[in-house]
């Protein structure tokens, strides 16, 4: 997708884009998508023409000094802000899991919308989960291995947490649907449907069907498990523990509504209130 639009981008303007591509062309592609595109829009497209060049053993273009100028002209001019899935906390996600009856999808959706709001995990990380990936904790809680992840792309692994209610639903729609180790947890809720992983789309898909919210998708849990962890008094290295981050930005960023409510400021506020 990318290289299609750079190609096509480089059709426009007379250039080639076959590897290596100059510097000057690349900074020039960059300065074209300010003003149009997130930053963080254009920072993924530049990895992309970085992994076409590694794929051909060369250079990227994207480390020169005229790329990188035009990339912060750009942030400098229209902003470097992304915009941000809005969040789904807790209070919200066991409502909807309330209103859900007693057929095959409503017991799927539980498991989903417990694994979603219990283990902060991303799309691909849900969508991944196996039956052989549940391992069953004393009182009835559960922990989910991670086998693979967008920050772990080696395979180290990791462990999610689940409720003793949410291991529970998944342990239901498991039986239900007869599923085996090496099954998908999450598949289609149809009897006799195919058993293979639901897309980050369909998840996304189920949430905003679930809450009755537009607004949401399957990475709005996740930002709304840290607000509500904030809110509570959490500390921000369990916080990263809990959602498997490696450093402290994300989860910050993602807080920091709620860490400003609670900042300095706010309390020299509230004790001078009366």
């Amino acid at each position: 997708m990318i290289i299609r639009l750079f190609s096509a981008w480089c059709a426009e303007h007379g250039h080639d884009p076959r590897p290596p591509i100059a510097p000057a062309v690349v900074a020039e592609w960059v300065d074209g998508m300010g003003g149009r595109l997130a930053a963080t829009t254009i920072e993924t497209r530049l990895w992309g023409l970085a992994e076409l060049h590694r794929s051909h053993f060369l250079p990227s273009p994207c480390r020169h000094q005229l790329v990188e100028l035009a990339l912060k002209s750009v942030k400098r001019k229209f902003g470097a802000a992304s915009r941000q899935a809005h969040p789904l906390g807790k209070v919200e996600v066991l409502d909807a899991i309330g209103q859900l009856g007693s057929s095959r999808r409503d017991a799927r959706d539980r498991a989903l919308l417990w694994m979603a709001t219990d283990t902060w995990c991303r799309s691909s990380e849900l969508t991944g989960f196996r039956v052989r990936d549940i391992h069953r904790q004393a009182g009835g809680t559960a922990l989910l291995y991670v086998a693979r992840s967008k920050t772990d792309q080696f395979g180290v692994g990791a462990y999610a947490f689940l409720s003793a209610r949410g291991t529970e639903a998944v342990l239901a729609w498991i039986q239900l649907a007869k599923l085996k180790d090496g099954d998908p947890i999450l598949t289609k809720s149809q009897r006799g449907g195919a058993r293979t992983p639901l897309n980050g789309a369909t998840v996304s898909r189920i949430i905003k069907r679930c809450t009755g919210r537009a607004d949401v998708s399957a990475h709005s849990t996740r930002i709304g498990g840290v607000q509500d962890a904030f809110r509570i008094g959490c500390d921000l290295s369990s916080i990263m523990v809990a959602g498997r981050w490696t450093s402290p930005e994300m989860p910050a960023h993602y807080g920091r509504m709620i860490l400003a409510s609670q900042s300095a400021a706010a309390r020299v506020s509230a004790a001078f209130a009366d």
